[in-house]
């Protein structure tokens, strides 16, 4: 919903309103043409209970007079307010005083009756399971990310900047329908791969980098989140191919893991014991316990309405969908051989989980070397070579 400065009011049962029997109140933004035309056209009560098949909704500037009467609840639980809500002192009906209203309202509860706690458990459970029409949007915006991923695969080319590679990704997302990115894109190349949550894309990439590509589009509120690591040149050097076979080789350990029962945390384990193991073999580590200095994140988080949702974090359930994202980062100057030395590698798929086996959302996009190889020779919208 893109209806800013409103407020949703939900009741266990009926009660009386204004002289009307209801579940639900929605307070939104009034029509206001005036308004409309400097921020957009706006829904309006009447465009709320059609189009967002809310029970009741009333113009935000009612709010502040309409008796709730929450004195007769046994618990009346809410959200505080955030810290980046601010004050339009134009604006009486704005999100920062309906939480001063709400707070007013309040005021003669006991403060121990709300346990933001609870409201917070019972909002991981709901947005945890996607219902059918929540799948239809992640769907949406997973294949859009995956067709930018498949572009950039077909485009990219030494000499380019970071920022060009992001752009490829941003347009595609644009061009298919995507509002925004899900989140701030991440496009590392060469010793940039290693970071973790790398975003400034400034660099010119070279003809031996490799280079992280994390994004994901968000369509109508739902994000993506997809990685796959591209040789600039087209061409994996035998270094970067071990690495990143590796690299792949858990990931399809972490999620054979993603079934419904199972830990949240299994597909971290086995991943993290197949990097264990192999970097070993390589000698990049010694023992066990260095797998942390070059796999020092988790596998998993939960995806939907934010790039990492809420959720229960307890086994896994049906219709829930996961990242499994692996991956191994050897900065320059690691107590390994130097021909590791700024080899940075992640793959990340979104998976959903099933009663069966697990359904990989993204599996559209080339993802063995020698598949992304071949898709580098491609023609694309971009190709100039």
């Amino acid at each position: 919903m893109r209806e800013p400065n409103s407020i949703l009011i939900i009741f266990k049962n009926n009660v009386e309103i204004n002289g009307e029997q209801t579940k639900e109140i929605l307070f939104v933004q009034p029509k206001d043409k005036s308004k409309e035309v400097w921020t957009g056209k706006r829904l309006g009560e009447l465009g709320a209970e059609i189009i967002l098949e809310i029970e009741t909704a009333y113009s935000n500037k009612e709010f502040n007079t309409t008796v709730f009467n929450f004195d007769n609840f046994d618990k009346v639980y809410h959200f505080p307010k955030q810290n980046d809500v601010k004050d339009n002192v134009f604006d009486k009906s704005d999100l920062h005083n309906l939480y001063l209203q709400f707070d007013s309202k309040i005021a003669t509860i006991n403060a121990n009756k709300n346990d933001e706690n609870k409201l917070l458990e019972w909002m991981s459970k709901l947005r945890e399971i996607k219902s059918p029409e929540e799948l239809y949007l992640m769907n949406k915006a997973i294949s859009i990310t995956c067709e930018a991923q498949i572009e950039l695969m077909r485009a990219l080319r030494p000499n380019m900047a970071e920022y060009q590679s992001e752009a490829i990704i941003e347009y595609v997302f644009k061009a298919n329908g995507a509002e925004y990115p899900g989140f701030p894109s991440i496009l590392g190349s060469g010793e940039n791969s290693c970071i973790l949550h790398y975003s400034t894309n400034r660099k010119t990439m070279l003809g031996n980098n490799l280079l992280v590509s994390d994004v994901g589009a968000e369509y109508h509120g739902y994000t993506a989140d997809v990685t796959r690591t591209i040789p600039v040149d087209g061409h994996f050097s035998k270094e970067e191919k071990i690495i990143y076979d590796i690299v792949l080789k858990a990931q399809l350990a972490g999620i054979k893991e993603c079934k419904a029962g199972n830990s949240f945390w299994d597909p971290n384990v086995a991943a993290t014991s197949v990097i264990s193991q192999e970097l070993q073999k390589l000698g990049i580590i010694k023992s066990p316990i260095g797998v942390r200095r070059y796999f020092m994140h988790g596998t998993s988080h939960y995806l939907g309405l934010d790039v990492h949702d809420v959720g229960t974090y307890l086994p896994l359930k049906a219709n829930s969908i996961i990242t499994v994202e692996p991956g191994i980062y050897i900065p320059e100057g690691s107590p390994c051989d130097k021909k590791w030395w700024n080899i940075g590698v992640r793959i990340e798929d979104d998976v959903l989980i099933t009663n069966g086996q697990p359904n990989i959302l993204s599996d559209c996009i080339p993802k063995t070397t020698e598949e992304i190889e071949a898709a580098m020779k491609e023609k694309g919208l971009f190709s100039i070579h």
